[in-house]
């Protein structure tokens, strides 16, 4: 989005791994990203943890396929996810998003006030992120995908379609 706030990584984030990476500790370590029109990918290779060097490098990517599925992959996690500590930085890995509507103030009515919203979290198990493993996610099929309100509400959808009296269509 065009909106950047500090709330970002808590509500807005598609992570493979979250935490207090340094990218700049080794000439080594680099963020690389590809996106050949079909599937975006985005590799962290041989991050260290910030302050804790020792413990040794991290290799770990997300791919966003253009069919909405996602796919996280680890090649190396040197410790176990659940000892890294989220003192400087979350620690996590999954998927949120939010949105952001800017209200006006009642105590200063020439001024807006920014109201984060977070409708969905997809949590990460962390105790089973090792090393070579990988977690696939795969959308749920949505009205978007029928070309007519008719083939929707006919098919056979994991949710109800319902009218919407507001936007005068099913939902």
């Amino acid at each position: 989005g065009d909106v950047i706030h500090r709330m970002l990584t808590a509500t807005q984030y598609i992570a493979p791994l979250m935490a207090n990476f340094n990218p700049s500790y080794s000439h080594n370590s680099t963020i690389q990203y590809l996106d050949n029109g079909t599937v975006f990918v985005v590799q962290w290779d041989k991050v260290y943890l910030q302050g804790k060097e020792d413990l040794g490098s991290f290799t770990f990517q997300a791919a966003l396929h253009s069919t909405g599925r996602i796919v996280f992959g680890y090649k190396e996690i040197p410790v176990p996810v659940l000892q890294i500590s989220a003192t400087q930085h979350p620690v996590k890995a999954g998927l949120s998003d939010a949105f952001m509507i800017l209200n006006p103030s009642p105590d200063v009515p020439e001024s807006r006030r920014r109201t984060i919203y977070e409708y969905h979290r997809v949590e990460l198990d962390t105790s089973r992120i090792s090393s070579l493993a990988a977690v696939e996610f795969t959308p749920l099929p949505t009205c978007l995908q029928h070309q007519s309100c008719e083939t929707c509400v006919t098919s056979e959808l994991t949710f109800n379609c319902t009218w919407c009296h507001v936007l005068q269509r099913y939902l």
